[in-house]
C-alpha cells in the first residue's frame, strides 16, 4: 500500500558499489565542490610554494606576492584555449585529470592548468620582470602539487560573505537591465562565469571580486560612488571599490567593461561604459 501511494512507486534495491571497480575521475566539482566560495589560497602552500608571499584570497583566485613575482591560484575556467598544450607533469596526478601548459605569454609567464575529468580547468601562473623561466616553470609546478595535495586530503578551504558584501551579490541580475541594452546590444543574454562573481552580457561584462592592486587615475562621479574609468586594449573598464567586509585593510572591487568589438576602445566605447556604470553602480550594496 505504500509503494502504490509513492509517485514513481518503489525503486528495487541498488547494489552496492563494487570496491574493486577503481577510482572515479575526478570532476572540478568533486575536486573543489561549490565552485561561489572556494578558498584560492587554501590551495596554496605559501611556506613550501613562496616563502615570504602575501597570499590574498579574492573571489576567484588567490594573488599571492614576493616581491617582483606573481603567483595566482584560479580562475576557474571551461572555455577551450588553443595555447594550453599538454605537459609531462613529473608529480602524482588523480585519476582523470590531466596537467597542461600554456604557450602564451612565456617569456614572462608560466601558466599551468588542472584539467579536471569534466572538461574544467584550475589556472595557476607564475610572472615576473625576470628572464629565469625555468625558475618560474618550478614554482608554478610546486604550485600544481600543493593544489593536488589540498584538493586530495579534503583540505579545500571555503569563503564567508559578510553581509553588504559583494560576494553575495549575483551579477547576472545587475546586467539584466533594458538600461544596459544599448551598450550590451538589445538582443543579448547573461551568461555567468562559473564560480557566479562573473557574468557577461554582449559587449558588456561585470566582475566582482578583492582589489589586489592600488586604483590608478584620477576618480569621478558614476552612479553615486568613486569610479576610474580606463581604456586598455579594445576595452572600456570602469573599477570603482568599498571596504571589503570581514578582510580589514582590504576593499572589493567591481569592474565593469565594454568591449569594442571595431577595434581599439575610445571615446564612444568608453561613454557606453559610463552609461552601463550609471545603471550598475547604485544597485551594488554599500557596507
Amino acid at each position: 500500500m505504500l509503494c502504490a501511494l509513492l509517485a514513481g512507486g518503489c525503486a528495487a534495491p541498488q547494489a552496492a558499489p563494487d570496491p574493486n571497480s577503481g577510482p572515479s575521475p575526478l570532476t572540478a566539482a568533486g575536486a573543489l565542490g561549490d565552485f561561489g566560495n572556494v578558498d584560492y589560497c587554501s590551495l596554496l602552500d605559501v611556506p613550501a610554494v613562496a616563502p615570504g608571499a602575501v597570499a590574498v584570497p579574492t573571489f576567484e583566485n588567490c594573488h599571492a606576492q614576493a616581491g617582483p613575482r606573481t603567483i595566482l591560484v584560479g580562475p576557474l575556467a571551461f572555455d577551450s584555449d588553443p595555447n594550453i598544450k599538454p605537459y609531462a607533469y613529473p608529480g602524482p596526478v588523480p585519476d582523470g585529470v590531466a596537467i597542461q601548459q600554456s604557450m602564451f605569454n612565456d617569456r614572462s609567464a608560466c601558466t599551468r592548468a588542472i584539467t579536471f575529468a569534466d572538461g574544467n580547468r584550475l589556472d595557476l601562473s607564475v610572472t615576473d620582470d625576470g628572464s629565469d623561466q625555468d625558475g618560474r616553470c618550478g614554482v608554478a609546478d610546486a604550485a600544481v602539487g600543493s593544489a593536488l595535495a589540498a584538493i586530495t586530503a579534503g583540505k579545500v578551504g571555503r569563503l564567508t560573505f559578510p553581509d553588504r558584501s559583494w560576494g553575495r551579490v549575483a551579477p547576472c541580475a545587475l546586467l539584466d537591465d533594458h538600461d544596459l541594452d544599448a551598450a550590451a546590444g538589445p538582443a543579448s543574454q547573461t551568461a555567468t562565469g562559473l564560480s557566479g562573481h562573473s557574468c557577461i552580457r554582449g559587449k558588456v561584462s561585470l566582475k566582482l571580486t578583492v582589489e589586489t592592486t592600488e586604483p590608478g587615475g584620477p576618480a569621478e562621479q558614476l552612479g553615486g560612488r568613486d569610479a576610474r574609468v580606463r581604456a586598455a586594449g579594445a576595452f572600456c573598464l570602469v573599477d570603482t571599490t568599498q571596504p571589503a567586509p570581514g578582510l580589514p585593510g582590504r576593499r572589493e572591487l567591481a569592474e565593469i567593461s565594454v568591449v569594442e568589438t571595431a577595434g581599439t576602445a575610445g571615446d564612444g566605447t568608453c561613454a557606453l561604459a559610463r552609461t552601463a556604470a550609471a545603471s550598475i553602480l547604485p544597485r551594488l550594496p554599500t557596507p
